[in-house]
C-alpha cells in the first residue's frame, strides 16, 4: 500500500477507537518503562487504595459498621447465586449456570496458581462470603465477574431495571472490597472482563450444541 495524508486522515475519522487505544499503547509503554518499580519490601501500590482510603478509616474504627456492609454484601451474593440457579432449573436457560461453572472454575485455576498474600490492612468480617473468616482467591473476584454474568443475562431478557440495580450493586460492592481490602483493584478489573468472557464462552458453547442438535434432527429425518 502506498500511504498519503488523506489516508492518514481518513483511517483516523473512521477508526477513532482503534486510534484512541493506539495513542493508549504508545503512552503505557512510555510509563512502563520509566515508572519506578516498587521494591520488594514495600506493600503493592494500589490506586483504588488510595482512592478509599477514607473509607478505609471509618470502616476501621466502625466494627459495626464493617460488619453490617459485609452482611449486605454476602446478600448481594446470594441474589447473584439465587438468580443465575433460578434462570436454568426454574426457566429452563442454562447460559449463566454454565458462564459462571467456566468462570469459578478458571478463577480456581488462576487462584491456585498465584497465591497472593492478603493486603496489610486487610478488615475481615465473620459475615462476608465465604461465611465464617475462611481463606479466599484474591485473583480475581468472583463477586464481581458473578454480578456481571446476571446482570448479562438480565439484560438479553430485557429486566433492564433489574440489571441497572445489579450494576449500581456491583459498583457499591467494589468500593467496599476495596475500602475492606479484600481485592486488588486488577482482581475487581479482571473480574469484570471474566464475567464478561465467560458469558461469551457460555453463549457459543450453547450455541454448538444446538447446531450439532439441529444437524442430528436433519439427518435423521433423510434417513427416515
Amino acid at each position: 500500500m502506498k500511504w498519503t495524508l488523506n489516508d492518514v486522515v481518513n483511517v483516523v475519522r473512521s477508526h477513532r477507537i482503534p486510534c484512541v487505544f493506539a495513542v493508549g499503547m504508545v503512552f503505557f509503554m512510555y510509563v512502563e518503562y520509566t515508572i519506578r518499580m516498587v521494591p520488594h519490601s514495600s506493600p503493592p501500590l494500589d490506586w483504588g487504595f488510595l482512592l478509599t482510603r477514607s473509607f478505609h478509616r471509618a470502616l476501621a474504627s466502625r466494627p459495626l459498621l464493617n460488619t453490617v456492609l459485609a452482611a449486605l454484601n454476602t446478600v448481594f451474593v446470594l441474589m447473584q447465586t439465587v438468580y443465575i440457579v433460578w434462570a436454568w432449573i426454574i426457566e429452563g436457560r442454562p447460559r449463566a449456570t454454565i458462564s459462571a461453572l467456566f468462570m469459578f472454575t478458571c478463577r480456581g485455576i488462576l487462584g491456585c496458581s498465584t497465591q497472593l498474600p492478603l493486603p496489610q490492612e486487610f478488615l475481615g468480617s465473620g459475615v462476608d462470603f465465604p461465611v465464617g473468616n475462611v481463606s479466599f482467591f484474591l485473583f480475581f473476584s468472583g463477586h464481581v465477574a458473578g454480578a456481571v454474568i446476571a446482570s448479562l443475562d438480565m439484560r438479553r431478557m430485557q429486566r433492564r431495571g433489574m440489571a441497572w440495580l445489579f450494576d449500581i450493586l456491583n459498583v457499591l460492592q467494589s468500593l467496599r472490597l476495596l475500602a475492606t481490602r479484600g481485592h486488588y483493584t486488577i482482581d475487581l478489573a479482571v473480574g469484570l472482563g471474566a464475567g464478561i468472557l465467560f458469558d461469551f464462552l457460555a453463549g457459543k458453547y450453547e450455541q454448538s450444541k444446538t447446531t450439532k442438535t439441529s444437524t442430528f434432527s436433519r439427518s435423521m429425518k433423510e434417513i427416515c
